[in-house]
């Protein structure tokens, strides 16, 4: 069953992180990852930061959570990230046999689970995640569209 107030809660730490990203001129999407109810690790899209275009937050938070459990598998573990992730990022999940993943909003260009690509909805896949979306769902909309109103301005 779904703790609506347990994901909330770390949705808004997602939200965080996105708003420091969006501070630095980065695409404000912030990411957390939870094993057995504690945080793992939280990061945000530093792509421009570290000249990494891999380093988006969920990139960052995998690989932040395998070496803390020293181990390239995640399982158990949960992903809140405040939009729907992007093919590179929905493959990393998948390799690392993340159990589920919550987003917040979606991403109509590049989201990998819904909107874009159904990547989770086909067969081949060697692993199964939990999928939940709209979790503070207007909250983490507004983040990216005021992000990308003030550039085009």
């Amino acid at each position: 069953m779904i703790d609506k107030e347990f994901d909330e809660k770390y949705m808004r730490m997602a939200l965080e992180e996105a708003k420091k990203a969006g501070q630095k001129g980065e695409i404000p999407v912030g990411a957390i990852l939870l094993k057995e109810g504690q945080v793992l690790a939280k990061d945000h899209n530093r792509c421009i930061e570290l000249s990494d275009p891999t380093a988006h937050a969920e990139i960052l938070v995998l690989r932040r959570g395998g070496k803390i459990l020293k181990n390239y598998r995640l399982n158990d573990t949960v992903i809140y990230v405040t939009a729907e992730p992007c093919p590179m990022c929905v493959s990393g999940m998948v390799h690392s046999r993340i159990s589920r993943l919550v987003f917040g909003t979606l991403e109509p260009k590049f989201g990998a689970v819904e909107s874009k690509f159904r990547m989770l909805n086909g067969e081949g896949l060697n692993h199964k995640m939990e999928v939940d979306q709209g979790i503070l769902r207007k909250e983490c909309a507004e983040i990216l569209k005021g992000f990308f109103k003030d550039k085009r301005i």
